[in-house]
């Protein structure tokens, strides 16, 4: 189907083609959710430690999701992830314990502040004519400003020990199958929004500004109200699934939400996904925890140090090869590689052979 096609929802040949476009869209989706909702069953349902591995992947996937619309999509980077998911987790711990608020409306007003934050700093880094990496540099220096004020503010949000978070259903823990399908939710619902503003006419800005911002303000796109759209958008990701991550682990502290524990693992994850593909955060979240449970469960040295100590290490120089020798993520490599494969198998072997005549 052609462009315009796509766009009018026709088939080249005048047909409708609205419906089967739909389903391309939709398809990848509902592959990565049958999937999701079957993994226990044949794999770790009846191991809380495993469950609890995926849960995590899970929410880095979400976390994931919410910078992927960021950064993928406007090119904005933002450096504040843990951040953004932390404003997202304590607020909701301190209104649930300060406040006769009830659990939803705890969340939601959590939500709301962390894409406010979210938004605001975008909005800053369009005001000053930021570019990708003065604002990574500005969110930089914000995430580092919550950091010190969630150590320094001991009686607000408990300081190094952090804060219990007391009435959560048991059901819905993190080491639990309930928490498990809670986030698989998050996810998929996170996925769907995600293709619903690619296929909108947010996704045609979106990809403007992403292939060439000139070019697209001078197409008439008003470049900082998407931009503050995406990182809205993003932030109340992020939010929500720190503050349903506090929820399902029951407790917060400071190293839930630390820079090295958030956006290191995020960036790297997006990173061999694909900046802006849609299945790119959970592919890379997958093998992350994957790579991350054997590197912390590694034993030995390297160049005089532990294997642990060198894992933040690792991810620096992996994040670096693939910005400078895979430019759209180590997944559309592997199958831009294995196309050109067979096509190259193909070429090889040559026309068919005719069918010898009968005689």
């Amino acid at each position: 189907m052609s462009e315009a096609a796509e766009r009018t929802g026709r088939a080249p040949g005048g047909g409708p083609g609205l419906a089967g476009y739909a389903g391309r869209a939709v398809l990848p989706i509902v592959a990565a959710a049958a999937i999701l909702v079957l993994l226990p069953s044949v794999w770790f349902a009846d191991s809380p430690y495993t469950t609890s591995l995926a849960v995590k992947a899970l929410v880095f996937a979400s976390y994931g999701i919410g910078f992927n619309l960021i950064f993928g999509c406007t090119n904005q980077l933002f450096l504040c992830v843990g951040a953004l998911a932390g404003i997202g987790g304590y607020s909701t711990a301190i209104l649930a314990d300060r406040s006769s608020l009830p659990t939803g409306a705890s969340i939601a007003a959590a939500v709301a502040i962390a894409a406010i934050v979210g938004g605001l700093l975008s909005w800053i880094a369009v005001r000053r004519s930021l570019g990708v990496i003065f604002t990574g540099i500005v969110t930089l220096v914000f995430s580092l400003a919550f950091a010190n004020f969630l150590l320094g503010q001991r009686d607000l949000t408990g300081s190094e020990t952090g804060l219990v978070i007391t009435g959560t259903p048991s059901g819905i823990a993190d080491d639990q199958v309930g928490g498990y399908y809670l986030f698989v939710g998050v996810v998929v619902a996170f996925l769907v929004v995600f293709r619903i503003l690619q296929l909108s006419h947010v996704g045609w800005a979106f990809r403007g500004l992403r292939d060439d911002e000139m070019a697209a303000e001078l197409a008439g796109v008003d470049v900082a109200r998407y931009r503050v759209y995406a990182a809205t958008v993003g932030s109340a990701m992020i939010g929500l699934t720190g503050a349903l991550y506090a929820y399902s682990a029951g407790f917060v502290s400071p190293d839930t939400y630390a820079f090295q524990q958030v956006d290191v693992r995020v960036l790297v994850l997006v990173a061999f996904g694909g900046l802006g593909a849609l299945l790119g955060p959970l592919i890379g979240a997958g093998v992350l925890a994957v790579v991350d449970e054997r590197l912390t469960t590694a034993q030995g040295e390297v160049w005089g140090f532990d294997v642990v100590q060198l894992r933040e290490f690792f991810y620096g120089v992996f994040v670096i090869a693939i910005f400078l020798f895979f430019r759209h993520g180590v997944v559309h490599a592997a199958v831009t590689l294995a196309r050109r494969a067979g096509r190259r198998r193909r070429r090889d072997a040559g026309p068919p052979r005719p069918a010898p005549s009968e005689r």
